[in-house]
Formats: C-alpha cells, structure tokens, sequence
C-alpha cells in the first residue's frame, strides 16, 4: 500500500528550507537543487508541491508573515491577566521588529523579499497584505489604550499605527545591518510608545 504523503507539511518543510538559505546565503542560494537538499526530500518533490520558483517562494514568503503575525498575537492572548496597553504595544512592537536572536532568520528572509518585491507583483501583494493586517492590529491595541484611558483620545489609531510599524520596520534594517544592537532598538521603540502616551 503506497505511503500516504502529508504535503502541507512537506510545503511548510520546502518554506523552512525556503528560509534557511535566504537567511545563509541571500536570495540567490534558492535553486530547485539546494530547496531539495535542504528539506531533505527530492526535486520531484519540491517540484510536485510547487509549480514554479515564484510559487514556492511566494509560499516560503507567507509561511513567514504568518509566523510573525501569530507570535505578536499570541503574546497579546497568552497574557494571564489584563495588562497595560503600554506592555502590550511594547512586546507586540518589539515582536514585530524581529529583533531577538531566535527572529533574526526571520528578520534576514523578511527583508530579502522586501527587496526583491519591485520585481514581483506577486510578492509586493503578499506584503501589502501582510503589513495591513499587521498594521490593524497595531490599531487595534491603540483603540484597546484609548479605551482604558491609557492612550489619550485625540490620537487617530490609524495613524499613529502607520508611524509606529514603520519605526519598528526601519529598526529591523538598522540591527540586521549592525547600525544599532538590538538593545538599543527597543529602547528607541519604547521612547516613541511613550511618546505615544504622553
């Protein structure tokens, strides 16, 4: 009886893979031959789970913003008790920067595809569709603040949301390129939260 193949898991393999050599050697490194290597499986199968190049990494490229997305929301669901919009803009901000070591392939494989996304229509909407969703949750811990009278009122969430993922996107690209530890980066993302709450 022939053995059953998981393929969304051999999918979300090929996209570990995917990022790996991203993170090691750029966005160059991804050939067919080397994904296969990687993920430990054959080029047929690489090439049975995804039709084209572009397919497999416009996958690889979801597969991280969805590992982003969920990290930050699930730091805001895993808190055991009511916390400070303060607190949870922080730790959101601080996940979304990529900042830690653990997040530093993240970090490496987000900006190569920011990088090659001009070229890619594809990619580019991949992205402009997950930065929107990160950008509404950034607003909805703004909206959380104004309701707790943490956050004054006048502030327009929507904006303010804007401002402060992109702070913490220009703060992934000074760490990755050695223009500011990573320290030091969370100390720059708290100074504009607490400028935000003043």
């Amino acid at each position: 009886m022939p053995r059953q193949v998981d393929y969304e898991d051999r999918r979300r393999r090929i996209a570990e893979a995917v990022c790996t050599l991203i993170a090691r050697s750029g966005m160059e490194a991804v050939s067919l031959r080397d994904v296969a290597a990687q993920a430990d499986v054959s080029m047929g199968a690489v090439q049975r789970c995804f039709r084209t190049k572009e397919d497999m990494l416009l996958f690889a490229l979801e597969h991280v913003s969805q590992r982003v997305s969920e990290r930050a929301n699930e730091r805001i669901a895993t808190a055991s008790t009511p916390q400070a919009a303060s607190t949870l803009l922080s730790h959101t901000l601080a996940e979304l920067a990529l900042l830690d070591e653990e997040s530093k392939t993240q970090a490496h494989v987000w900006l190569a595809f920011i990088t090659h996304a001009p070229a890619s229509e594809r990619l580019a909407a991949v992205l402009h569709d997950s930065y929107a969703k990160l950008h509404d949750l950034i607003a909805w811990l703004i909206r959380y603040g104004q309701s707790s009278g943490e956050v004054p009122q006048h502030l327009d969430p929507i904006r303010e949301a804007h401002t402060l993922l992109a702070v913490a996107d220009g703060l992934t690209v000074h760490v990755l390129a050695g223009h500011h530890s990573p320290e030091t980066a969370l100390t720059i993302l708290q100074r504009h939260i607490d400028h935000l709450l003043q």
